[in-house]
């Protein structure tokens, strides 16, 4: 697969050959500036533009929307024309302005009449994990959480752990194949303790999951985000109480439609 690449302010940058690391504040530096501009050329190349005004539609955490919001609006709205060229091709966009969302219930809010009754929401993603109430179709603000339970967790765990029995550095792109799927063409061994990683990363899930007071009896839970596949191969869940939510881009289609209505209601020309 091509690497992407990224012409900025006439410094060039490879996108996507190294892991994000997990930072707090999404502000600390220019990373998620220069995420953004290759995730605007991919959506404009699909339309065959290059030039136009764009609105984002994005998201932080549950609990970190309400302190990080403006911050995270003017970081992303610090350069309103970006020129940048992306895999070859120029590009120019206006940054007419930024709707943001909670991350995991973005993805639900069109769907709340499926959440009868009492349920937890848990959205895995890589740095953190969420978990919000809902019941009967009603998110409840006072019991919304964010942990530091992200896939990226699992993945370090299980890179120690290949270091410390078998004295290899292993290539991410393994460990992630594992977690993702389930196996690899590897030796057993290394497929064993990335498995066996996984299976204690779940089971911390579910212990802190029981922590904000999670029963299979009293509840039905819901699992989405790109940790969502880690339940489904590592877990042993009853999928009449457990529910996975395996599109990898809910979230970002849910960021889409809450904010295509917002736009609409506010009587802005747009086209998704």
């Amino acid at each position: 697969m091509a690497m992407d690449t990224l012409c900025w302010a006439g410094r060039w940058y490879a996108i996507g050959d190294t892991h994000k690391e997990f930072i707090a504040d999404k502000t600390a530096d220019e990373d998620y500036l220069k995420l953004t501009m290759a995730a605007i050329a991919k959506e404009l190349n699909k339309r065959g533009l290059t030039e136009t005004p764009v609105w984002l539609a994005v998201g932080l955490p549950l609990t970190w929307v309400g302190q990080q919001k403006d911050s995270f609006v003017r970081y992303l709205t610090q350069v309103r024309n970006l020129e940048f060229r992306f895999n070859g091709r120029d590009y120019a966009v206006e940054v007419v302005g930024v709707e943001m969302y909670a991350q995991g219930f973005a993805a639900v809010a069109d769907r709340l009449k499926e959440f009868s009754g009492v349920n937890m929401l848990c959205d895995i993603g890589n740095g953190t994990m969420n978990i919000m109430y809902i019941n009967n179709g009603r998110p409840i603000s006072g019991q919304c959480y964010t942990e530091k339970f992200g896939t990226h967790q699992c993945m370090l765990k299980a890179r120690e752990e290949l270091m410390r029995s078998l004295h290899l550095k292993v290539d991410d792109s393994i460990i992630e194949q594992v977690l993702r799927t389930g196996a690899c063409d590897v030796d057993e061994s290394v497929v064993k303790i990335i498995r066996d990683t996984a299976t204690d990363y779940v089971a911390g899930i579910m212990r802190s999951l029981r922590e904000h007071e999670y029963n299979p009896m009293l509840m039905k839970l819901w699992f989405m985000g790109g940790g969502a596949c880690l339940i489904q191969h590592f877990g042993q869940v009853d999928p009449q109480r457990v529910i996975i939510l395996d599109d990898i881009k809910a979230t970002a289609k849910g960021y889409q439609r809450l904010a295509a209505k917002a736009l609409r209601k506010r009587g802005v020309d747009f086209e998704e």
